[in-house]
C-alpha cells in the first residue's frame, strides 16, 4: 500500500476507508456504480508505464506478452522462463506502482529457477482500463488462461503469488482455477477486517465500497498454502496476518519474517526468505 499527498495528515487505511465511499455512478465516464472517484485515487496507485529497455537494464529474459483479462480487456505482462519444466510463479503484485517495481524481486525469484508471470492490472503500466475489485479478478482470470491455454502450462506447475491486494486477487483465483500451491505474503482477511482493526472496532465498514474477502475464500481452498507476515507491518499487522492463516484450511504453514514491514519482506528476510519460497514450490508442485 502507498499513501499519497491528499491524505498525508492520515494513516494508509484511513485513506483506503474514505477511498470506499460510495459515490454516484458516472457511467459516462466509465465507472460502475460500485467504483466511486475516491476509489480511484486512493485505494489504486498505479504508475504509468516508462518506455526503456528494461530486457537489458534488468538482465533478465523478460519476454512481452499482450493478453485479455475474463472480460476482455486488454493487459500487458512479462513472462521470465527459466526452463519449459521448471515451477511457474502466477504473481499478483499490490496495490501500487506496476511491474517495473518489481523487477530487483523478480531477478530473484528467477536465480532460484523458478519461471515466473508478473502482470500488470487494467490501468497499471501498459495494461487498458481502470481498476476495480471485479476488474482484477477478471485480470486474475485472463492471466490464468494465458498460462494454461497459450502456453499450455499444465496447473500442475503454476503456484499463485500474492502480495498485499494482491493476496486477496490471488485468493479469488485460487477459488475458480486450478493451481498447485498458493503463496499469500502481507495478507490481509477483508477490508472491513481492515478498517476495524484502524478505527477501533467502528463500523466504519459499512461506508466502504471495496469488500476483498480473502478470509471468505480460504475455508474452501485445499492446495497448499504458505501465509507469509513481517512483524513489524503497520498496514496489515501481525494480527491480521495470523487470521488469514487461522482461517486457511490445511494443508498450511505460516512464515513469520521478524524485522519485516510492509513492503520489504523479501529485503529483511534475504536468503532465508527465498530459501523458504523456493521449499514451498517444489513440494507444491511435486504433491
Amino acid at each position: 500500500m502507498r499513501q499519497v499527498n491528499s491524505c498525508a495528515s492520515l494513516s494508509n487505511w484511513q485513506c483506503f476507508a474514505l477511498s470506499n465511499l460510495a459515490f454516484p455512478s458516472l457511467d459516462g465516464f466509465g465507472y460502475s456504480s460500485s467504483v466511486s472517484l475516491l476509489d480511484q485515487f486512493f485505494v489504486y496507485h498505479p504508475d504509468p508505464w516508462k518506455d526503456q529497455d528494461w530486457k537489458a537494464r534488468s538482465g533478465l529474459p523478460l519476454e512481452d506478452v499482450w493478453f485479455t483479462a475474463a472480460d476482455g480487456t486488454k493487459l500487458f505482462g512479462w513472462y521470465v522462463e527459466t526452463r519449459a519444466t521448471s515451477a511457474v510463479i502466477l504473481w499478483c503484485h499490490g496495490n501500487a506502482g506496476n511491474i517495473i517495481n518489481r523487477l530487483e524481486n523478480l531477478r530473484e525469484l528467477y536465480r532460484l529457477g523458478l519461471s515466473v508471470f508478473l502482470f500488470d492490472y487494467r490501468g497499471y503500466g501498459r495494461s487498458q482500463g481502470r481498476p476495480s475489485e471485479e476488474g482484477l479478478y477478471q485480470d486474475a482470470l485472463g492471466a490464468h488462461d494465458y498460462l494454461t491455454r497459450t502456453r499450455m502450462i499444465r496447473p500442475e506447475r503454476i503456484v499463485l503469488f500474492g502480495r498485499s491486494l494482491g493476496a486477496a486477487v490471488a485468493g479469488e483465483l485460487a477459488a475458480q482455477k486450478p493451481a498447485a500451491g498458493l503463496i499469500l505474503e502481507s495478507s490481509f482477511p477483508s477490508i472491513e477486517a481492515v478498517a476495524k482493526f484502524h478505527y477501533g472496532g467502528l463500523p466504519v465498514h459499512w461506508l466502504l465500497g471495496a469488500d476483498f474477502k480473502l478470509i471468505d475464500r480460504l475455508p474452501q481452498l485445499s492446495l497448499p498454502k504458505l501465509i507469509i507476515h513481517g512483524d513489524k507491518d503497520d498496514i496489515i499487522p501481525l494480527e491480521l496476518g495470523r487470521q488469514v492463516f487461522e482461517a486457511a484450511k490445511p494443508p498450511k504453514s505460516f512464515y513469520l519474517i521478524e524485522g519485516a514491514e510492509h513492503n520489504n519482506t523479501y529485503q529483511v528476510g534475504g536468503a532465508a526468505y527465498f530459501r523458504r519460497f523456493a521449499e514451498f514450490v517444489q513440494t507444491a508442485i511435486r504433491s
